[in-house]
């Protein structure tokens, strides 16, 4: 089976989906699909991720009037990015983080085990306080919202939905209530079951 996961930003999914990988003892891929795409475009890694991920509703609207060359750019890396996600999953089960996997997989038509995770935002706040080596509150709160920003106007100018919405997931759990290792112990729980309804 595979399993994508999509997060707020400091909700721990890079360590969730690399714990449950390693608990399934399948391949976990997040910035491989980065390599990938940044070899195959011949962009420079640093633009891949800005044009893959920082995408806020104010450069929605600067897109309708920026020059045909940026949305053709965004788009190249988007499909890009799609066959190689596809590729992956065809590959065998995984496990698969943001990038909008679970609605490429549907398309696809492939099976996948759907994950959202969130948290409340003092536990992300110390998580990103972590992550960042800074302590400063009202920083942390500006990039937790903008990189939140940004996922949510990635996500719902790609697939069309929701970002966030239980309705899109097969589960959605808060890390923040829950913790890492119990979030890890019921995705996996979750995965042989479908595994055993979908085998």
């Amino acid at each position: 089976m595979v399993i994508t996961i999509s997060r707020e930003y400091g909700a721990g999914g890079h360590t969730v989906g690399r714990k449950v990988a390693e608990e399934l003892g399948i391949e976990f891929y997040d910035q491989d699909i980065i390599d990938a795409a940044v070899k195959e475009s011949g962009l420079e890694k640093p633009e891949v991720e800005r044009v893959e991920e920082e995408i806020t509703r104010t450069e929605i609207f600067l897109r309708m009037i920026s020059p045909a060359s940026y949305v053709d750019q965004q788009h190249n890396i988007r499909a890009i990015e799609q066959r190689i996600i596809v590729e992956l999953a065809l590959k065998g089960p995984c496990v698969i983080l943001g990038r909008c996997a679970d609605d490429i997989l549907e398309k696809a038509g492939i099976p996948s085990l759907n994950v959202f995770l969130h948290a409340g935002v003092i536990q992300r706040a110390v998580r990103i306080s972590e992550l960042l080596g800074n302590k400063n509150p009202n920083e942390i709160q500006k990039k937790m919202q903008r990189t939140d920003a940004a996922r949510r106007a990635y996500y719902e100018q790609f697939t069309g939905k929701k970002w966030g919405n239980s309705r899109n997931y097969t589960i959605s759990l808060d890390t923040g209530f829950l913790g890492y290792d119990t979030c890890v112990q019921l995705i996996v729980e979750a995965t042989h079951k479908a595994d055993a309804l979908h085998g």
